[in-house]
Formats: structure tokens, sequence, C-alpha cells
């Protein structure tokens, strides 16, 4: 048996998804970014989103969020109402992102993409963003489980860590 080369876009019929949702669920799009794009934003989904990572279906503390209520079953189905949720409040962001600070997130998110997803080399682009981010949406960079009274590592001027070692 032979296999022959087929070229994608021509299609004999469009794809179909071999496990559909079933029709009860309401469908949501998806957010079309990158991971670059995700992580330059993931802090601020964080601020912006706190208040979607609701209650879980079968859980008892108010305090639950999404991951949580992932963790707490394994079941796809058990928290699509929470993810949808969570997925409309990011692709607001993201909007909200590119009306506002579009230069400087896709100067930050593509310097994250040039440089490995590294957070550290970009940290003036980052400074630009996180400035745009609170002038315009009043959100601010905070990094969960941050000792306090220490400046964190996105505000030092002059990091240790460096492009090349010596």
């Amino acid at each position: 048996m032979s296999s022959t080369y087929r070229d994608g876009s021509s299609a004999s019929q469009p794809y179909q998804d071999p496990t559909p949702l079933p029709a009860s669920v309401p469908k949501v799009n998806e957010l079309g970014t990158t991971s670059a794009p995700l992580k330059s934003a993931a802090f601020f989904i964080g601020a912006h989103c706190k208040e979607f990572n609701g209650l879980c279906p079968s859980s008892d503390a108010v305090t639950q969020d999404f991951m949580l209520c992932k963790a707490e079953n394994r079941d796809p189905a058990h928290c699509l109402k929470e993810g949808r949720r969570v997925t409309r409040c990011a692709t607001d962001l993201i909007t909200k992102m590119r009306e506002n600070c579009l230069s400087q997130f896709e100067e930050h998110w593509q310097c994250l993409e040039y440089n490995n997803q590294e957070y550290q080399f970009c940290r003036k682009p980052e400074r630009a963003l996180n400035k745009c981010m609170f002038e315009k949406l009043g959100l601010v960079k905070t990094i969960p489980g941050s000792p306090k009274g220490v400046k964190p590592i996105h505000e030092v001027e002059n990091p240790i860590y460096g492009r090349m070692q010596k």
C-alpha cells in the first residue's frame, strides 16, 4: 500500500470534529491568540477576570475557582460553565488591550516570542505595557505569592539577570 500526498486546502470534505460537544452546551469562540500574547496578558487576565473564577457546581466553598473546579473532577464537562465565563472574560480583556495598548502589547508579546517566552529579557517592553494598562484600563500587574514589602521583580530597574553570562 502506498501513500499519496493530498493538499490540505483541497480537502474533499470539510473538517468534522470527531467528538463534538452536545447541542445543550452553548458555543464559545476561542481567544484566537498564540501562547506569547496569552503569556503577555496572563497577569492582567488574572486581575480582570478574578470575579469570573466563580463557584463550581458541586463546591461548598465560595473561593473555589476554575482551576480548583477542574482539579475536583476529571470529567471535562464538569466545569464548562466556569470555563466559558473565563474564556469570555479573557476575550473581553484581549480586545480591550488591542484597542487601548496595541503597540505596547505587540512589542511585549513579540519580545516574549523572540526570547523563548522568558520574561527576564523583556522587562523594558513589559514596563511600557504595565504603564499603559494602568493608565488606560486601571489594571495593575501583581504576581501571586510574591513576598510582601519586596519590590516585585518586574519593577526592578537593574536586574541581576543578563542576556549573556560573564
